[in-house]
Order: C-alpha cells, then sequence, then structure tokens
C-alpha cells in the first residue's frame, strides 16, 4: 500500500528531470491532488506502473465508477514521468471552476454531438506521443461492472498504431459515485490496475480489438475488486459492492434499465442527498471533529 508523503509533494524529480514548462499547471494540480491524497489518508495499491510506456503514445482505457477516476489513474503514469490527456465531455471544459484547469492540462473535450473533432483532437495526441486516457464506457457504471464499450478508443489505437493499456480502478466510488452523497472519509483504499499493453493486430478490426479490451478490463477489475483490503462495515454499508459479490449495487440489467430511463428523459429515483444538505452535513461534521 503507498501513502503520499510529503515528501512526495515537494519532489523535485517527480515529473522528470527534464519536464515540458507547456505542462507547469498540470503538475501543480497533480501536487495539489498529492496534497489531498495526503491529508486524507489514502491507501494506494498501484500495480502494472511498468506497462505504461516511458515514451510514444498509448491508450489508457479503464473502467469508470467515481467522479474522481482519473486522479487515481494519474498516478500510475507517474514512476514513468508520463501525463494523461484525458478525453471528458465538453461541459467540464466550459465550467466556470473545472473549464481553466482542463484546458490548462491539454485534456481533450468530447462533444457527444460532435465527436468526431474529438476523436481527431485524440489521435494527433497520440501520434505526437502523448498517453491518453478513456473511460470507454462513456459514463460511471452504477452496477460497478465494465458496461458496454464505445469503439472509439479501438478506432484511435488502429489509426494511430499505438496500444491499449487495459485499466481497472476500485474503491474510490466510496467517496464520491453516480446517486451517492460524497462521504470525505479518512483511509480510503483505492486500487489502481495496469494491464500489459494490447497491440492492434496487422489488419485487426475494431470490434475484434474492443472484444479483447473489455475482456481484459473485466479481469482486472475483477482482480481488484476481489483484492481490495477492505470489506462493508455492514449491511447497510454494502451499497458499493457489485451483486455478484453479495453486495446491494444494481445489477447490470437493473444498471441499463436506470440508464435507458434517464436518457428517455424520465425521471430515476436517487439515493442522493441534495448538494446545500450534504454541505451542510459535511460541515456538521467537522466541527464534531
Amino acid at each position: 500500500m503507498y501513502t503520499a508523503r510529503w515528501g512526495d509533494v515537494a519532489r523535485r524529480d517527480l515529473f522528470g528531470t527534464k519536464p515540458d514548462r507547456r505542462d507547469r499547471p498540470y503538475r501543480v494540480v497533480i501536487r495539489i491532488a498529492l496534497v489531498i491524497f495526503r491529508l486524507f489518508r489514502f491507501r494506494f495499491d498501484v500495480r502494472g506502473q511498468e506497462n505504461v510506456p516511458a515514451q510514444g503514445g498509448a491508450i489508457i482505457c479503464s473502467n469508470h465508477v467515481s467522479f474522481f477516476d482519473f486522479t487515481y489513474l494519474g498516478l500510475a503514469a507517474l514512476p514513468q514521468h508520463r501525463l494523461v490527456r484525458f478525453m471528458a465531455k465538453s461541459a467540464v471544459f466550459t465550467h466556470w471552476f473545472s473549464g481553466p484547469f482542463m484546458r490548462a492540462m491539454q485534456h481533450i473535450p468530447v462533444d457527444r454531438r460532435a465527436g468526431a473533432a474529438a476523436f481527431d483532437s485524440a489521435v494527433r495526441a497520440l501520434k505526437d506521443g502523448e498517453v491518453v486516457g478513456v473511460f470507454p464506457e462513456a459514463t460511471i457504471s452504477s452496477s460497478f461492472t465494465v458496461k458496454d464499450l464505445k469503439a472509439g478508443a479501438a478506432r484511435m489505437a488502429i489509426d494511430a498504431g499505438v496500444p491499449i493499456l487495459p485499466a481497472a480502478v476500485w474503491g474510490g466510488h466510496r467517496i464520491a459515485t453516480k446517486g451517492h452523497d460524497v462521504v470525505l472519509r479518512r483511509d480510503v483504499a483505492v486500487t489502481v490496475l495496469i494491464g500489459e499493453p494490447l497491440v492492434p493486430e496487422p489488419g485487426e478490426k475494431v470490434q475484434a480489438l474492443l472484444r479483447r479490451t473489455r475482456a481484459a478490463m473485466e479481469e482486472l477489475l475483477d482482480e481488484a475488486q476481489r483484492s481490495y483490503p477492505d470489506q462493508p462495515a455492514g449491511d447497510d454499508d454494502r451499497w458499493w459492492l457489485p451483486a455478484h459479490l453479495g453486495g446491494t449495487a444494481p445489477t447490470p440489467e437493473q444498471a441499463a434499465e436506470k440508464d435507458a430511463a434517464y436518457a428517455a428523459g424520465h425521471k430515476v429515483t436517487s439515493t442522493r442527498t441534495p448538494p446545500l444538505v450534504q454541505v451542510k452535513k459535511l460541515l456538521a461534521r467537522a466541527r464534531r471533529r
């Protein structure tokens, strides 16, 4: 288990000996993230860092269970002094708070109504030697299993001639995920696994590479879930486990029905407390401490 240390925050060689000056905002954000990880005593189990190439393009394809998955995945690239350019919905780039940070870190906006521009930007970044991060499920999986994948990541790998690095992240959803309150707790374990590169074979079709990617992601997620060090505190704390492991999360079929209802514009019942009430609860908890 790795817990961020104050020395990590100040390390001069954290990003290598000659980091690109254009990435200074990104480096500042990472150091801030390390401060937060230290204050909340996150316990990280990061495996497979050696699979991230020291140079050249690659695509990290991960499952998606938490609002902050991208911050955890970025840790796996740091030992190789790589910064991941994540693809995210365009609304994040136009938000008054997150927008300036996302643009400064050169992440890639995705407009789902006109995805060709994002695809072209990602392929250019890959050909320029960048590591691009993708959540091919396109949204958080409320069943905490791997959903059907969009084909974009496989198409990018074939067009750019770069490998896919299948990945799994687990544990961060206990703090913040779709449909549940944000709970700022200490000592949460977060597992990040990076699998061996999947290199597109000569003449390989997009769907074939996509199937290989999904199979690898499912295997990694299963390993992350079964090796996770923490267990639910009681029956009312089993919400963060998938149904097939004895949790009370929706089954993949139930989650798909909810997603379909949401996409159709129907109201979906949520257990999430309104944001203002959440803030009041957090302030009250902080005063008690």
